[in-house]
Order: structure tokens, then sequence, then C-alpha cells
């Protein structure tokens, strides 16, 4: 049987084993239980001192609750008691607050009803949590710049349907993956200003409670806690929350594509790219010779649970009326989980691409092996002119045929056809069959994205 002296954890996120695998330190202490609860205070404290700017309360009494408020003095035991009775925590937590503050503490928590101060408290862990993510992304940028930059002009064999197409260029590759987070750079800073706003409406949202004044010390609330203020009350209306998970699915779902192709590339039969070498990393217990894609498939199965608590958060939104009867409490799942799992999907990419090893003559044997049938569209346009889109359609389709049945290469085929020496002599048409001269613009594109990215802001 086990012992209390013993890892208590059960998720990945906090596990003794697993948590910095799916997560980063830096993000469980942003949702961690401290940092809520601390949270919850600093909202109450700022909620006493909005509303003695406002005259709603003694300002002294505002002094008193900032003063006497502290984490340091919760009993947290007896808080997780209540809350397991009352079904939340604020509650739990005001009865000690009041208990702090002496004759101020009757003004603790005035005209606020607990989700005013939870999602408060939310919305300040998301903005700090966004914060973090927004980091992490421009330093993946930086790192995927850098690769795109340095293999713009490295070819390799490009795949559609996981069957070799067209050559393209590892950088060009790459590039792909550096606009997406582009892209996602840019969504952080415009889903921020939606989702970093107070909420404070009372019982039913509509501040009754305060009078007048209700406006009044909504804004001082937001300016003690740095945070906008919306336009209406939206204890019921969640898409601010819902847009912040399902961009991390976004970012975690362009980091899945990303593990997905290297670890594909990364299989025997490819051999392009590998993980960056550590002692030990991605060792099977069995097979001495296994070099396993750990970061990729980390990072896969962060995109997969990411994915799920998106659609959680969709789900969440349809809410009863004027407050909800349960889904708002699958947010206190979801939202945590999405971000650290998130910021352990991140850190596993810099890792694993800021120290990719890439095989360039791999990929230049790959890029061999259909012994130049990759480029028979090229010899299919270059010949065009001279004979014909079909008749060169059909030439070509001819040689390749031989290829395949008769072995050789598609230069070999195509040299023993009259059609094709009436125009070409053997030097022209190697030039045509070399993989690395029909690129296309994807070393162009690269400059192209590096430009803009940088232009984006690195």
């Amino acid at each position: 049987m086990l012992t209390s002296s013993l890892p208590a954890a059960s998720t990945v996120v906090d596990s003794i084993l697993f948590r910095d695998a799916f997560g980063t330190q830096k993000m469980r202490q942003v949702f961690s239980d401290g940092a809520l609860i601390q949270r919850y205070i600093e909202v109450e404290v700022a909620l006493a001192r909005a509303e003695a700017r406002a005259g709603v309360i003694p300002a002294d009494a505002a002094e008193v609750i900032a003063r006497e408020a502290k984490i340091e003095r919760i009993d947290f035991d007896h808080m997780r008691e209540e809350t397991d009775i009352v079904g939340y925590p604020i509650l739990p937590l005001v009865h000690q607050l009041v208990g702090m503050c002496g004759e101020a503490g009757r003004y603790v928590h005035w005209g606020a009803t607990t989700q005013d101060i939870m999602d408060t408290a939310v919305a300040l862990q998301v903005r700090d949590a966004l914060d973090s993510i927004d980091a992490d992304v421009r330093e993946l940028r930086g790192v995927l710049a850098a690769l795109a930059r340095k293999h713009r002009d490295t070819p390799m064999a490009g795949r559609t349907h996981l069957q070799q197409a067209l050559p393209v260029t590892f950088g060009y590759k790459v590039a792909i993956w550096l606009a997406m987070f582009d892209r996602h750079q840019q969504r952080i800073a415009e889903l921020r200003p939606r989702v970093a706003v107070v909420e404070f409406g009372g019982a039913a949202g509509t501040l009754a409670s305060l009078g007048d004044k209700g406006f009044e010390v909504q804004q001082a609330l937001a300016e003690e806690l740095g945070l906008g203020v919306p336009a209406t009350t939206w204890h019921v209306a969640r898409d601010g929350f819902a847009e912040a998970v399902n961009l991390l699915a976004l970012v975690t779902g362009s980091l899945g594509k990303i593990a997905l192709d290297i670890m594909i590339m990364a299989s025997t039969e490819f051999a392009e790219v590998y993980e960056p070498f550590v002692k030990g990393r991605g060792a099977s217990s069995t097979m001495p010779q296994k070099r396993n894609p750990i970061s990729s498939e980390l990072m896969l199965a962060a995109a997969k649970a990411v994915r799920q608590h998106a659609g959680l958060m969709v789900d969440a939104m349809v809410q009863d009326f004027e407050r909800a009867t349960g889904p708002w409490h699958a947010e206190w799942i979801a939202i945590p989980e999405s971000f650290i799992l998130a910021s352990g999907a991140l850190h596993q990419a810099k890792f694993a691409l800021g120290g990719l090893i890439v095989d360039e003559a791999r990929m230049k044997h790959n890029l061999g092996i259909s012994r130049g049938l990759i480029v028979a569209e090229a010899v299919m346009m270059g010949m065009a002119p001279y004979i014909g889109r079909q008749q060169a359609h059909d030439v070509v389709y001819d040689a390749c045929r031989t290829v395949n049945e008769q072995g050789g290469t598609l230069a070999e085929a195509l040299a023993a056809l009259p059609a094709v020496t009436a125009h070409f002599d053997r030097a022209a048409i190697e030039r045509m069959t070399d993989p690395a001269n029909y690129l296309g613009l994807a070393p162009q594109m690269v400059d192209r994205a590096l430009a803009l990215s940088a232009q984006a802001g690195a």
C-alpha cells in the first residue's frame, strides 16, 4: 500500500515523472493553486480600492483590506473543506478575509458575486499565460527562420500522399512552418484585448447592488488590475476564453504537423533528419540501436489533448440564461491544462528544432531513388514547346513505364527515344532530369517568408 510520503500527483501536468515532458515550471506556476488563490485575493483587494475610489466604501476600510488580506494567513485545509461543501472557493475565501480584516471585513466582496472574482482572476492568469506563449512562439520563429535560411537551397523530395511528387528544398518546408507561427503571433496580439478584460457585474450581471456607481467601480477595478473593460457583462458569454484555448489548439496543431513531418523523416527508411542527440534520450529498453523522436511524440500528444479541450471550451459556451448550471466548471479543467500542455509542446519544439540534425546527403540520395521520375513533369514541360504538351506527356509517360518495367534512369529512357533526341542532346536531357534544376520558386519563397517574418517582428 502506498504511503502519504510518496509522490501523489495523478495527472501528467503535475506528475513528478512527466510534468517537465508535458509542461513547464513557468506555466504550472501561473496556474498553481497558490497563484490562483493569490489572484482571488488581488481581485478582492482591487475591488475594495476601486469602490473606495468611487466612494462606495470608506477609504480606510480599503486600506485595511489591502494591508491585512494576505495569502500567508489562509488556512488552506479549511478553505478546501469548505469549498467542497459550498462548491466554489470564493465564499470560503471571503470568510477568512473578513476575519483577517476586523471591522473593515464587512466591506470585503462588496457588491460582487463569486463568478466576478473567479472569472477576473482567470482573466489575469490567461493574460500572463498568453505573454509566456507569445514569448515562446517568438523564440520558436527565430529558430525556424535560422533553419529555413540555412537550408534555403537544400534539395529534397517533396511528397504528396506520402509519395515522392516534385523536388522542393528543406528550407521551403521550414518556411511553411515559420509562416504558420508568424500568423499565430499575430493571433495572440489580436486576442489579448478580447480576453484580458475584467468581469464584474454582481448577482445577475446588472451591477444593481451598486446603484449608479456600477460603471465607475467597474472601470476603477479594471484600472487597478490592468485589464480592459468589456461592453457588457460576459459571465455567460464565454467566447473570449474559448477563443484563447482554440488558439492554443491552432498553435499545438501546427506543432503536431511539424512533429509528424519530423517523425516520418527520422524513420530508418527516410533518415533525413534527427532530433538533437542527448545520451540516452529516445533509447529503448530492449533495442540499443533505437533513437526515438521523443520531443516530436510529446508535441503530437499535446496537440491531440489540446484539441479535445478546445472542443470542450466550445461546448462550455452553451450556457443557460444569466448564470450557467455547469458548463462553467468544464473551463476549470480545460484552461489550465491547455496552457500547460501548449507551453510544454513549445518547449519541446524549441529543443528539437533548435538542434535538428539535417542529413543533406541522405536527402539528395532519397531525391534520386526514383531514378529521375520525380522530375517527369519538368521533362514534359521542357519538351512541350517543341512537340506540344499532350504529345510530350505521352512521350514522357512511355519513358517512365520503361524505367518502371526495365530499370535504368529516366535520362537513359529518354535518350533512347527519337522524339526526344531530335530536339535535345544528352547533356540537355541530363539537365532536364536533374531534380536540383526543378525547384520552382521554393528558394525565393523562403526569401519572401523570411522577409515577411522579419517585418512582423522576430
